[in-house]
């Protein structure tokens, strides 16, 4: 298998449409230049940067709402947050990561695309409860559900959502996390898929909503 990058596919002209293109193409190359040279992304990922990673990230728009602040935790290296930035101009990103050399990273992106719907934040989302509030969290190969729950839940309004980038596990972790979803206040939780045409196969997510907080976690929050 080649390491080069690939030219984008034909379906990626109807994904990623007007400025979102260049965006994109720009975006590739971030990946698979200093995104590789810092271990980021491995080499081997070169060929499917634009298939397993652009636009499986990119669908997952179809399941964000309109003009919400979204929270992409445990960034990495911009998966699916700056994605998701860059096909939907009308959500707010906040890429959340703990670590130095890839919040750098984020933050050199973020310049590059002239991506004004970004920040930077370098922590974990433990430490943003009770200081932000979210109307939409993401993650991407982060963690189990069950512990992804923990982190994500006390970051939304009631009624926002989390979506999980879960593939193949997803309904597995799904029946896994059912003590987690009740602990966490969720009101309801169920698989999507999304990309249906454009990735095969169609991304499977885990999507859910928040609902009243246990009176613990309200707590925590007012503190």
């Amino acid at each position: 298998m080649s390491d080069e990058l690939p030219e984008p596919p034909a379906i990626a002209r109807d994904v990623f449409v007007g400025p979102a293109w260049d965006r994109a193409n720009a975006f590739a190359e971030l990946l698979a230049g200093p995104g590789v040279v810092r271990g980021l992304l491995g080499p081997r990922e070169v060929p499917r940067i634009w298939d397993r990673h652009l636009l499986n990230c990119a669908v997952v728009a179809e399941a964000v709402p309109p003009d919400v602040r979204l929270v992409d935790i445990g960034s990495g290296a911009g998966l699916p947050g700056i994605v998701l930035a860059i096909v939907r101009q009308d959500v707010t990103v906040t890429l959340l990561e703990p670590l130095l050399r890839r919040t750098v990273f984020l933050e050199e992106c973020v310049a590059a695309l002239k991506l004004d719907n970004v920040e930077v934040v370098r922590g974990r989302a433990e430490e943003l409860v009770g200081e932000r509030e979210f109307d939409v969290a993401c993650a991407r190969a982060v963690a189990p559900l069950d512990r992804l729950l923990t982190w994500a839940m006390p970051l939304l309004r009631e009624g926002g959502e989390l979506i999980a980038m879960k593939g193949e596990r997803a309904a597995g972790e799904l029946a896994e996390a059912q003590a987690q979803l009740r602990s966490s206040g969720a009101r309801t939780a169920e698989l999507v898929t999304v990309g249906h045409g454009k990735v095969e196969p169609p991304a499977t997510l885990v999507r859910v909503v928040a609902g009243r907080a246990p009176e613990r976690a309200r707590r925590r929050r007012r503190r």
